[in-house]
């Protein structure tokens, strides 16, 4: 435990019927502490809504899964057919995700996963987030001479690589939500991967862009390339038979044997390679725990949106988006120039607050109370005009905070997101990752390990000395974006929205969101909108803007020139109707689909 501090609880049960409720660090019994480390006393959040969250009840037209890739949906719409739970179909969806999707999620990275159970209206979140080993150093991405390392070099190293959570947070999400035995999920993925599956155009082009930074390693370079220069082409089988091998062990052992035994060795071994190898030991692996968080959930007009808190900035960073657009008529706005830039702006002010702010709540005094407190946001609201661009934008000062250093994190991209509703309105919304393109292309057990530690700051202090809150330090989360969501109304569920795309997916799912509730668009175009982010620069996705709308940007001071590259969003959602309905959406950004049974 956190020096004993932490409360221990085995549910988070009913919070959402109390008309207030507080989310402080609730770890699941079991669950012990990495390494030694500072204990941070964490004020709870008090959240003041007007919502009381009810059982579902009411017809519902079946079950729907949403994801980046036809076969993870199909896989996970199998096991739903087959009685399976959301949590069920969320380990089916993930764990050919991880075979047919490798370059953004897998089971050698980390993930966060919203659950609502329709039975009791409880909502609860899982963090599988990976975590620094004990070798950790707050200056493993510097250089001899103390200047952050090349974004490529330190991907590529060992030391990018954390100690994997997904498939631990899985198991304990099943133990507690599961229908189906623990074996059967994983069966389509070993079959698929014995079997083969076609290399989909999008995996053909992302090892071309994988390979354009620098040769692979070799074991990365036999799986993905024709002689270790071509990338696959498009339709080519590929099989991976230790992939099968792996996920075969999984299913009948359980999470155990992935963090010790074989797979282990291989981990280590993996990250202990080349010329900068890491510090990941087998005594990491054994010790890694999932923590099972209450979630941060807020008031936004007549609705309750709950996402994940801590490591993960996504959810206090999309309230702050939300709160502070609840001071203006978005709805009247629409989707013209002035609601797009009341948007961009909002985006501008939660973006500054993220960045000096948000960290492993374990380690940091993170203010998540002051940082959506209603009056604080109005007043961060007072500073948007109607008629022209905020000239600078900088953190503002909530209740509870200490400033900290100027954030050094960079904006790699990458990860997936899939949502899940099953038979009885159970819902997942689940963001997965391994970070940037195949993680850190080391391979062990016929998966990648993840590169998730350069998503801490590679600099411990800013140009002026000033500690940086997402510093590196043993047994600490780098701070995440991942944003699954789930909005109720009326303490009924209205909708599940998530999406990869680095510390962009806080600007993509707040814009789903808006476009979903306050401009009255379906799930699916809202997700067709274009994405424009403004943490630091504003970059827009040009391709879908209407010229129009560029221009009147323009007027109002946007730079509206940067041009939105790389993989972008992957959005998936689902809406339910009031007559009970599920509309599900695809990002046709990537290659997903929509699968619904009756």
């Amino acid at each position: 435990m956190i020096g004993g501090n932490a409360r221990i609880m085995n549910a988070t049960r009913g919070f959402l019927r109390q008309t207030a409720w507080v989310a402080g660090v609730v770890l699941v019994a079991g669950c012990s502490a990495q390494v030694d480390r500072p204990v941070v006393p964490v004020p709870p959040v008090a959240v003041s809504t007007t919502i009381e969250a009810k059982p579902y009840v009411g017809s519902t037209s079946g079950a729907l899964v949403a994801a980046a890739n036809p076969l993870a949906v199909d896989a996970g719409i199998e096991v739903l057919a087959a009685g399976g739970s959301a949590v069920d179909a969320a380990i089916a969806v993930q764990a050919v995700l991880g075979l047919v999707e490798p370059q953004s999620s897998g089971l050698g990275g980390g993930a966060f996963l919203v659950h609502y159970d329709a039975a009791t209206g409880d909502v609860v979140t899982y963090d599988g987030r990976e975590i620094a080993p004990r070798g950790a150093t707050p200056d493993m991405f510097l250089d001899a001479n103390g200047r952050p390392l090349d974004y490529t070099t330190a991907i590529r190293s060992g030391r990018s690589v954390g100690v994997p959570g997904a498939v631990a947070m899985l198991e304990m999400a099943h133990r507690e939500h599961g229908r189906l035995p623990w074996r059967q999920p994983w069966q389509r993925a070993a079959t698929i991967a014995s079997e083969g599956f076609a290399v989909s155009p999008r995996l053909h082009q992302i090892i071309g862009a994988a390979l354009e930074r620098g040769p692979l390693p070799p074991s990365a370079s036999r799986y993905l390339t024709v002689d270790g220069v071509k990338p696959l082409p498009i339709g080519a089988r590929l099989v991976n038979p230790a992939y099968a091998k792996t996920v075969s062990a999984i299913a009948d052992e359980g999470a155990k044997t992935f963090y010790s035994g074989a797979i282990a060795k291989e981990i280590v071994a993996a990250v202990g390679e080349g010329a900068i190898p890491g510090s990941l030991n087998a005594e990491d692996l054994r010790s890694y725990r999932p923590n099972k968080l209450e979630p941060i959930c807020g008031n936004y007009r007549v609705y309750l949106v709950c996402g994940m808190r801590p490591p993960s900035s996504g959810g206090v960073a999309v309230l702050s988006v939300l709160g502070t657009l609840e001071n203006f008529d978005l709805a009247g706005m629409g989707a013209t120039t002035q609601g797009w830039h009341h948007f961009i702006e909002a985006q501008r002010l939660a973006y500054a607050d993220r960045d000096m702010y948000v960290a492993d709540d374990r380690f940091e005094a993170v203010p998540l109370a002051g940082l959506i407190d209603k009056d604080y946001l109005r007043s961060r609201a007072a500073l948007i005009s109607a008629d022209k661009v905020m000239a600078r934008v900088e953190a503002g000062d909530p209740p509870g905070s200490t400033r900290r250093g100027k954030d050094a994190t960079g904006a790699v991209t990458g990860t997936s997101h899939f949502v899940v509703v099953d038979r009885r309105g159970n819902v997942v919304s689940m963001t997965t990752t391994v970070e940037s393109l195949f993680g850190s292309l080391r391979m062990a057990g016929g998966f990648f390990l993840n590169n998730q530690l350069t998503d801490f700051s590679f600099k411990p202090v800013d140009d002026r000395g000033v500690p940086i809150a997402n510093a590196v330090a043993p047994g600490k989360k780098p701070r995440s974006s991942m944003t699954p969501t789930i909005v109720f109304r009326d303490g009924q569920f209205e909708l599940a929205v998530g999406s990869p795309g680095g510390n962009n997916i806080i600007a993509y799912v707040s814009k789903s969101i808006i476009a979903m509730l306050d401009w009255n668009l379906s799930p699916q175009a809202a997700i067709d909108l274009p994405n424009m982010i403004a943490r630091n620069n504003l970059v827009v996705e040009r391709g879908r803007a209407d010229p129009a709308l560029l221009e009147g940007l323009t007027a109002l001071g946007h730079d509206t020139s940067r041009s939105r590259g790389g993989e972008g969003s992957g959005l998936h959602a689902v809406r339910r109707l009031s007559d009970g309905r599920l509309v599900g959406a695809a990002d046709p950004r990537r290659e997903g689909k929509v699968g619904m049974i009756p």
